[in-house]
């Protein structure tokens, strides 16, 4: 069950390595795929041509019956914008389950990436099995690493990938084993909206560590931030920090660039690339 190609890859990817068959598809209609990145083709457009899929936004009553009629082991989300109902959940002879890019039980939600953007100094990621509440179920298996050096948005991403992948192969070989997982601790809980309008602006006051980890965090998927100098506004591609010749005080355009600006922040100068 997918909205995002990266997410159905990831599944695909591991059923080829080992020999398992791909029964179904499960896709909301054209348009769900803007939740991860709105620049991305109509996901069902880039899975192959002999794959089953079946496009609906009805779960209960259109696509629990074909899922029951397939009878599948398992049933696997990744990137997929809705609450899976008892109706489906109840159906696959070893479960369903979920891939998640946080450490669960921190990071519940739909935007994981905040719990960088809020300050982690690690990435996360974890399988678990699926409830009838987001993010809520026992954890087959968990990843945790430090932020890499090279910080950025598609830099996250390729580490969320890597352990989304090594969560599917050893929490999926313990589920079909019979492993019911390590219930969340709701004490170590954590939520992760949205960002608003408001946080995808960065303040270029705050210190460049500060400012780095918020661009990579809201660049994953594609480019979110925001910064707003000689009176416009523009999209951060990418933020790192540079030498200082001379102090200044915070915010203080140091100099312009074809492909962005140098700017004082809270610390040492930063170097901005825009779109």
């Amino acid at each position: 069950m997918h909205a995002y190609l990266p997410g159905y890859r990831l599944v695909a990817d591991w059923a080829e390595r080992h020999g398992h068959e791909i029964v179904l598809v499960v896709t909301p209609p054209t348009g769900a795929n803007q939740r991860y990145d709105k620049n991305a083709t109509p996901f069902v457009l880039d899975l192959p041509r002999d794959a089953n899929v079946l496009v609906t936004g009805q779960l209960r009553t259109i696509a629990a019956p074909v899922i029951d009629s397939l009878q599948p082991d398992l049933v696997i989300s990744a990137a997929f914008p809705r609450l899976i109902p008892a109706e489906i959940l109840g159906v696959p002879k070893y479960g369903a389950f979920n891939l998640h890019p946080s450490p669960l039980p921190a990071g519940r939600g739909p935007n994981p990436g905040r719990l960088i953007y809020e300050g982690a100094t690690t990435v996360g990621a974890a399988l678990h099995r699926t409830e009838r509440d987001f993010d809520t179920g026992a954890v087959l298996s968990r990843r945790e690493r430090p932020l890499p050096d090279d910080l950025d948005g598609p830099a996250l991403g390729r580490l969320w990938t890597e352990m989304l992948a090594e969560c599917l192969e050893e929490g999926a070989a313990r589920a079909v084993a019979g492993d019911p997982g390590i219930p969340q601790d709701p004490s170590k809980a954590s939520e992760a909206p949205f960002y608003t309008d408001a946080e995808r602006l960065i303040d270029l006051t705050e210190p460049v560590a500060t400012i780095r980890r918020r661009v990579a965090a809201l660049n994953v998927t594609a480019p979110q931030a925001r910064i707003r100098l000689d009176g416009s506004e523009e999209t951060v591609v990418n933020a790192y920090g540079v030498p200082a010749d001379r102090p200044s005080s915070p915010g203080t355009v140091l100099e312009r660039h074809p492909d962005g600006w140098t700017v004082q922040a809270g610390d040492r100068p930063l170097r901005i690339l825009t779109a």
